[in-house]
C-alpha cells in the first residue's frame, strides 16, 4: 500500500484553523470578558479568526472595556502567533527543546516562510524570533513613555505591550479603551512616528530586515538581494504617494502627519488617526488601492504583496516597449509573471464574489462600505467604515474566511490541489503545439 502524502500547504491551513478553533474556545469562557459572561460562539470565532489573522476587524466595538486581562493576554498571543505563523513557532519550540528538525520539517518551513530553498531555514526561524522579540520589546519602551501619562505603571506597560506586539504584526487592534482606534492620539507624534516604524518594520517582511541585517554586518549594502531591493523601493513609493494622495484628496480635512499615517496603516496594520467613514471619495479609492496591494512576501501582513505589485508594473511597461521584463539586470522568469497576474485576477473576482454575496445577505449596506470591508478583510488590514459590528452572522463568516484567505495567500490555497508541484526550474514532460488566441 502506498503512502499518500500530506499535502505542505495543507497543514499550514490546518495549523491556522487549529489555533483560531482554541483561540474561539479561550474567548467562550466567562473569564475572557470584564462582566463573566464571555464571548458569544459567533463572537469568539471572529475575534480569534480576526487576531490569528493579525486583521484588526472585531464585531465588539470596544475590546478594550470588553475584555478582561486575561482576554487581552489571550488576544496578544493570538497576535503574535498570527504574525509569526504557528509552524514557525513551533519549530523554533523543537530548537529550543534539541529535539530533530527532519527533512519534512524543513521543507513545511519552506513552503511557510516563501523560500526557494529548505538551506539555511533553521537559521532563519531563530533570526526571525529574535529580530521579531528585539523590535517589539524596544517599541514597548518608546510606548511606554507615551501611556505613563496619567496612567498606573502596569497599566501603561500592559498598553505598551500590547501596541507594540499590535503594531509590528500589523494587526490593528488596540485595548485604549475608546472605539475610535488612535484617533485621541492623532496629534501624539511619539506614539504615531513609533506605531509608523513598527508597522513598516513587520510589513517589509522578516526576510528583508534579515537581509538589511546581514549586509550592515558585512558592511556593505550593494549585497542586498533583488527581492530587498525591490520590496524596499515599493513600499517607500507607495507610502510617499500614499501620503501625498491621501493630502490632495482631503486637503485641509487631514494634516501631514495624519497623512503619512494613513498611507502606511492602510497597508494591512489597520490603525486610523481619522474617522474613516469620513472620507472623501478619492481617499477611499486611496485607501482601497492601498490595502489591496498591502504589504511585503514573510510580513505580518496581507494583501497581493508588493511584489506581485511591482512584476505587474514592470510587465506591462515592459510589454508597451516590446522588450522582457528585467529587474537590476536579471529577467524576470515567465513563471513569476504568470503567479502575479494569476493571483491578482485570482483576488480581484474573490473579491467581487463576496461583495456580492454580502450585498445579497445584507440589507441597507451600500457598495462602497462593502467593499471596503471586503478588501480589508483580504488585506488583513482592519480598517472598516463601521459596519463590522452590524453584519449578520452569515456575513461575519464570509469576512472570517476572507481574513484567512488573505492571511494564508491565494496561492496557498489553491496549491491543495496542486499535486506535482512543479518548480520553476521544473518542465512538463509533455511539449503542446503552442495556439495564439486574439486578445483584446
Amino acid at each position: 500500500m502506498t503512502k499518500r502524502k500530506i499535502s505542505p500547504y495543507l497543514i499550514i491551513i490546518l495549523s491556522y484553523l487549529f489555533v483560531i478553533l482554541i483561540g474561539a474556545i479561550l474567548f467562550w469562557l466567562p473569564f475572557s470578558t470584564v462582566d463573566n459572561q464571555g464571548l458569544s460562539v459567533m463572537e469568539s470565532f471572529f475575534t480569534a479568526t480576526s487576531a490569528i489573522c493579525v486583521t484588526g476587524l472585531s464585531v465588539i466595538p470596544n475590546l478594550g472595556e470588553t475584555l478582561s486581562v486575561f482576554g487581552k493576554i489571550v488576544l496578544a498571543i493570538l497576535i503574535e502567533v498570527g504574525g509569526l505563523g504557528f509552524l514557525t513557532l513551533a519549530v523554533f519550540m523543537f530548537i529550543v527543546l534539541g529535539l530533530k528538525i527532519g527533512i519534512a520539517e524543513r521543507f513545511l518551513m519552506k513552503e511557510a516562510l516563501n523560500q526557494n530553498s529548505a538551506r539555511g531555514v533553521i537559521r532563519l526561524i531563530k533570526a526571525i524570533i529574535l529580530i521579531t522579540l528585539s523590535i517589539q520589546f524596544f517599541g514597548m519602551l518608546i510606548n511606554l513613555i507615551v501611556f505613563l501619562d496619567g496612567n498606573t505603571f502596569f497599566k501603561a506597560l500592559g498598553l505598551s505591550a500590547f501596541h507594540s506586539i499590535s503594531s509590528f504584526n500589523n494587526a490593528g487592534f488596540d485595548i485604549f479603551g475608546f472605539d475610535n482606534s488612535m484617533v485621541n492620539y492623532g496629534s501624539n507624534i511619539l506614539l504615531n512616528i513609533n506605531t509608523m516604524l513598527l508597522i513598516v518594520l513587520g510589513g517589509i517582511g522578516f526576510i528583508v530586515i534579515y537581509d538589511v541585517i546581514d549586509s550592515i554586518k558585512k558592511k556593505d549594502l550593494k549585497k542586498l538581494s533583488r527581492h530587498t531591493k525591490v520590496v524596499l523601493i515599493v513600499s517607500l513609493v507607495l507610502i510617499i504617494s500614499g501620503m501625498l494622495l491621501m493630502k490632495l484628496s482631503m486637503y485641509n480635512q487631514i494634516g501631514w502627519l495624519e497623512a503619512l499615517f494613513q498611507s502606511i496603516t492602510a497597508r494591512t496594520a489597520g490603525f486610523s488617526t481619522i474617522d474613516i467613514s469620513t472620507v472623501s471619495p478619492p481617499a477611499y479609492m486611496v485607501l482601497i488601492f492601498l490595502m489591496f496591494v498591502g504589504a511585503s512576501p514573510t510580513s505580518t501582513g496581507g494583501g497581493i504583496k508588493t511584489t506581485t505589485l511591482f512584476v505587474l508594473i514592470a510587465t506591462i511597461i515592459s510589454y508597451a516597449r516590446g522588450k522582457s521584463p528585467k529587474i537590476f539586470s536579471r529577467k524576470i522568469s515567465q513563471h513569476s509573471i504568470f503567479k502575479a497576474f494569476s493571483l491578482t485576477v485570482f483576488v480581484i473576482a474573490y473579491i467581487v464574489m463576496i461583495s456580492f454575496l454580502i450585498l445579497l445577505v445584507e440589507d441597507g449596506f451600500g457598495i462602497n462600505e462593502t467593499v471596503f470591508e471586503v478588501v480589508s478583510a483580504f488585506g488583513t488590514v482592519g480598517l472598516s467604515m463601521g459596519i463590522t459590528s452590524s453584519l449578520s452572522p452569515i456575513s461575519q463568516i464570509l469576512i472570517s474566511i476572507t481574513m484567512l484567505f488573505g492571511r494564508l495567500g491565494p496561492l496557498t490555497v489553491i496549491s491543495i490541489w496542486n499535486k506535482n508541484r512543479i518548480r520553476e526550474s521544473e518542465e512538463e514532460d509533455i511539449k503542446y503545439i503552442e495556439e495564439k488566441i486574439i486578445i483584446g
